[in-house]
């Protein structure tokens, strides 16, 4: 007799989990049920990971074989890695080289789904490197056949608002560019959870999905809206967009990700940085509104 018993899925392969947003992915998939491996380089320390009972693979992004070998038996890949937001010598590579290795990989071992962090708009920023990287990401898994789903999120108000501190304790908030042209907003624990059920969601493959919410907001409204939950009236402190073009022409030999800046809040200028929410309604549910999402980042910056 055949046995009928049904096979248990693989594990979800998780990349970039050691990084604050990979690390709310692994924990949403958790929750979810998920067993979970993550792609570790050999010198970090993945102890947190494993008190989670988290696999590892040990591996790095800038070698192939070993992503062949941590994908092996895994049933779907789950990236978030940016060289960009980690910096040092080998962020170009870890967002060019690197993702072509992640997509040759996932050819040659024919996982189920293949989910990838992208940008919003990255198809229409050649002249912003580390969105255009993520464009090229896109394509090179398209080119090898992989199954794939692209989310698309806006920027992450919980990471650029508080560049300088909580911006609801020091009343404070830092900008790139006019801080009163309205653009696309995400909050990373929301992006987290549409990343883990993206793993099984009902979508067409190669589907390029915008997130973010209801409608777009200026950094100044952020600052209206956010201004009952702090100690105060919010400020917006903004950087104006040519004094970075400006510095970046000084220092982008040295420093790349200056004029990478520059050229990100230029586009932001331009008002074309959007979400058409439409899809990730329809695959995720209901789309968070600025004031929800505000407050819930509040009251996050208070715990």
């Amino acid at each position: 007799m055949t046995d009928q018993t049904p096979q248990t899925p693989g594990p979800v392969l998780v990349v970039g989990a050691t990084g604050s947003l990979g690390g709310k992915v692994v924990r949403a998939l958790l929750d979810r049920g998920k067993s979970v491996r993550a792609l570790v380089r050999p010198t970090t320390d993945a102890s947190r990971l494993e008190a989670l009972g988290v696999e590892i693979a040990r591996g790095d992004m800038l070698n192939e074989p070993s992503l062949v070998k941590a994908m092996t038996g895994a049933d779907a890949v789950i990236t978030t890695a940016a060289g960009y937001t980690r910096g040092g010598k080998q962020a170009h590579d870890i967002d060019t080289v690197g993702n072509a290795n992640l997509a040759e990989a996932a050819a040659k071992v024919g996982v189920r789904r293949f989910v990838l962090l992208s940008i919003l708009t990255s198809d229409q920023t050649p002249d912003v490197p580390h969105f255009w990287h993520k464009k090229l990401a896109e394509d090179r898994l398209e080119e090898r056949g992989v199954p794939f789903v692209a989310l698309r999120p806006g920027a992450f108000l919980d990471q650029i608002a508080a560049m300088g501190g909580s911006p609801f304790e020091k009343r404070s908030a830092m900008w790139l560019g006019d801080a009163k042209v309205p653009l696309t907003f995400v909050l990373t624990d929301d992006l987290a959870e549409y990343l883990a059920a993206a793993v099984d969601a009902d979508v067409e493959n190669r589907e390029r999905i915008d997130i973010g919410w209801t409608r777009p907001i200026s950094m100044k409204e952020f600052a209206e809206i956010g201004s009952p939950h702090a100690t105060g009236r919010i400020k917006v402190r903004a950087i104006p967009r040519k004094l970075l073009t400006a510095v970046g022409k000084l220092i982008g030999r040295w420093q790349p990700l200056v004029p990478d800046m520059a050229a990100m809040a230029k586009w932001f200028d331009t008002g074309k940085y959007v979400a058409d929410t439409t899809r990730q309604a329809q695959v995720f549910g209901e789309v968070p509104t600025p004031e929800d999402a505000i407050a819930r980042f509040a009251e996050q910056q208070k715990a």
